[in-house]
């Protein structure tokens, strides 16, 4: 299932150029030179890929903790139920949950700090907006950790996260260079897309941990605890 996170970065990425893409395409222009132009464009994108990555990590970390309490089924329902519940929830809800958590001070602090780098005139300052970027609040990208919490191991959904940044970056680098190829009725066409990917997504990961023996799908769990126990036992040497 790692792959979905590609997958779902492509599908999606249209909705990233209609929340993303001005701050993108409003990227300040480093030096005289051609080549640095498409390396900022680059390093501001590779910023945003890193920020998801690091998300991921944390991802990881909190669905590693429940597979170890040998939760691997429920992480994955889990998982398929934060991505439904995330499409659903109206934005005033998510906007209460921010204020609960904090995090609108945090965004507060990202903003700010994304107004000065635009102003700093070199590639790292491009870089730095790419890292703030990607912590912008995003519900795609709080679809994309849901499924990432699913994942095997911290490694696991770090690369899942990556792999859904480097699904966003062909459209992303492409309106960093000129997004006046992309109507705003297109977009809105791909935004009204996006959550039936989502719940796609969610009933994938919903089936799975069911263990409903659909081959690659939704396997059955191979043994039970009782089962490894009397491997165990058998195979301990006397």
């Amino acid at each position: 299932m790692i792959w979905a996170g590609f997958l779902f970065g492509l599908l999606g990425s249209f909705h990233c150029v209609g929340m993303c893409g001005p701050i993108a395409m409003a990227l300040p222009f480093v030096g005289s030179n051609g080549w640095r132009f498409y390396a900022g464009r680059l390093l501001y994108n590779g910023g945003r890929l890193t920020t998801y990555t690091l998300l991921g990590a944390l991802a990881g970390a909190f669905g590693a903790s429940l597979q170890m309490a040998g939760l691997q089924q429920a992480v994955s329902i889990t998982s398929g139920v934060l991505i439904l519940l995330l499409l659903v929830l109206p934005a005033a809800s998510k906007g209460k949950a921010a204020r609960v958590f904090g995090t609108d001070k945090l965004m507060v602090w990202v903003r700010q700090k994304l107004g000065y780098f635009f102003q700093q005139n070199s590639l790292g300052a491009l870089f730095m907006v790419g890292l703030l970027n990607g912590l912008l609040p995003c519900g795609f990208v709080y679809i994309a950790l849901s499924g990432a919490i699913s994942a095997p191991g911290v490694q696991g959904a770090m690369l899942y996260m990556l792999l859904f940044g480097l699904g966003t970056f062909p459209l992303m680098f492409l309106v960093s260079l000129s997004g006046k190829f992309i109507s705003l009725k297109l977009r809105h066409t791909f935004n009204k897309v996006v959550p039936y990917v989502g719940m796609v997504l969610a009933m994938l990961f919903i089936v799975r941990g069911l263990g409903l023996g659909i081959p690659y799908m939704s396997p059955k769990v191979a043994e039970t605890a009782h089962h490894k126990k009397e491997i165990t036992m058998c195979c301990k040497p006397e």
